[in-house]
């Protein structure tokens, strides 16, 4: 676990909101808010969005809102109505986390894979560089992948790496990377209303908007974990969708310039 790095006022002020995707995360939530939430950074915010999860997380989510409430209303949870897909839930997350002030808008996921501890230090990257966007890597020098990954998942993540940056030619290591810090107006920038992916490829999607729209990107390293407890939401329409939206997304940029 990297020991967080301490930010200067008023960088540690900062208005951040962690916007969080939730189904059937009931064990790995808790832990989350926890680690989240003990950061030392009093302008952060958690908003946990929950699709209806048949374990109870949602549930769970409103007590942590309750045990962390009070005049500061650290976390706010949206509750939708059925499981919709990781894109639509970020973007119904991130929608709310600007609609309540937030600055900076960083996403991650869930199962702890994202080590929380990272955080100041895509804050303090992100406004040490002036980036639209800065992404927790897995790719570049002295990123990870935990020791759990076999030689298929290693070469599987990879492959799909090279695939989207032979499409796409995009100019980072780790495109499907989910753990990241934005500074609010580049996703005024991206239309967050008008992203079209519903599943993994979000994050593909939200880079290249980000690309050919000039926005800055940097990467810093990280070490991914492997989550500890539930199962991955990584089932066959998802891996259809991720394989096809390259080639949409390119196409679609294509007839916007023209």
């Amino acid at each position: 676990m990297p020991t967080p790095v301490t930010l200067p006022e008023p960088w540690s002020r900062a208005k951040v909101s962690v916007v969080v995707p939730t189904y059937d995360e009931a064990d790995n939530l808790p832990v989350l808010v926890e680690q989240v939430l003990g950061l030392g950074l009093p302008g952060l915010r958690l908003v946990i969005v929950d699709d209806n999860s048949p374990d109870g997380t949602g549930e769970i989510a409103d007590k942590l809102a309750v045990e962390h409430g009070g005049a500061q209303d650290r976390i706010t949870v949206l509750h939708r109505t059925a499981k919709d897909g990781l894109g639509r839930a970020y973007v119904a997350g991130m929608t709310r986390a600007l609609e309540d002030g937030a600055e900076f808008v960083a996403q991650m996921d869930a199962d702890l894979s994202h080590p929380p501890a990272y955080l100041p230090q895509l804050l303090g990257t992100l406004l040490s560089t002036g980036a639209g966007v800065v992404i927790g890597s897995r790719y570049v020098p002295g990123g990870s992948l935990s020791q759990q990954w076999g030689v298929r998942r290693r070469l599987l993540s990879g492959w799909a790496n090279a695939y989207v940056k032979a499409i796409l030619a995009m100019p980072i290591r780790d495109v499907t990377a989910g753990f990241k810090l934005w500074r609010r107006e580049a996703l005024e920038v991206l239309d967050l209303p008008s992203i079209h992916s519903s599943g993994y490829s979000f994050q593909v999607e939200m880079h290249f908007r980000a690309y050919r729209r000039g926005q800055k990107m940097v990467e810093i390293p990280i070490h991914f974990e492997d989550r500890q407890e539930g199962a991955s939401k990584m089932d066959l329409a998802v891996q259809l969708e991720s394989a096809l939206r390259p080639f949409q997304l390119r196409r679609h940029e294509r007839h916007r310039d023209r």
